[in-house]
């Protein structure tokens, strides 16, 4: 029998006061691999994310970590199980220094090489001068770098990215982009995203998303090669 998905969301329903927002959303995001949900603004992307995380309770469907079910289980406890989300606005420490954001988030190691903060300051070259400034002193983009490294000092089976290159400098995204690829068979990623170029060059397969309904799934190429997806859902 072949290993369940490291996360997989069936059918997912949520809405927000009455407003259906996620109509019957269903991915899985398998070891190893980038999952791109795309889709313009508004499409449900950061929803998909925070129901799989428990912050908007479906009032249908489910969420599966590992094979287990997850749904409607404690943020925190969904956190503990391995799902880290970094959320757009980042929600770093600002008075804590880069160092210390990282110390405060470790959780212990789920087999493998575990993150560390040494690791970090090897892997995120970026951030590695910066250990010892407080987060409120740094760019938005060191801090986004920054709270993408403190989710992976908790050691986490799953990583969920909300919109991580929204409003970066080249730089900063030409760093992001290196380390999701190094990421890449050692750690399933979710990147909710609208830069979809930046996405799609990144990602094994994508999920388009369009009023909380998906429209399409399939692997990299596949999307490449689907001049209608391309203009109807992720052109600008």
């Amino acid at each position: 029998m072949s290993a369940p998905p490291a996360l997989e969301v069936r059918d997912l329903h949520v809405y927000y006061g009455e407003s259906h927002v996620l109509q019957g959303v269903s991915l899985t995001v398998r070891e190893g691999e980038v999952v791109a949900l795309l889709g313009r603004n508004g499409a449900g992307k950061t929803t998909t994310l925070r129901g799989a995380l428990g912050l908007a309770p479906p009032r249908a469907g489910r969420v599966l970590l590992g094979g287990h079910d997850v749904t409607g289980r404690p943020v925190h406890e969904n956190v503990r199980a391995g799902l880290a989300w970094v959320p757009e606005d980042r929600r770093i420490f600002p008075g804590l220094t880069v160092e210390e954001n990282l110390e405060v988030a470790m959780l212990p190691p789920r087999g493998g090489r575990p993150w560390t903060p040494e690791r970090v300051f090897a892997e995120f070259p970026l951030l590695a001068p910066l250990r010892r400034r407080r987060g409120g002193a740094l760019s938005g983009g060191q801090q986004q770098l920054l709270a993408i490294a403190r989710a992976l000092c908790g050691n986490p089976r799953v990583l969920l990215l909300d919109e991580p290159s929204e409003g970066l400098a080249p730089l900063i995204v030409r760093e992001l982009g290196e380390v999701v690829q190094r990421l890449k068979g050692t750690l399933p990623v979710l990147l909710a995203e609208q830069n979809a170029r930046f996405a799609v060059r990144l990602c094994d397969r994508g999920v388009v998303l369009e009023k909380g309904q998906v429209r399409f799934e399939g692997t990299r190429a596949e999307l490449e090669a689907d001049p209608e997806i391309q203009g109807r859902y992720l052109s600008v």
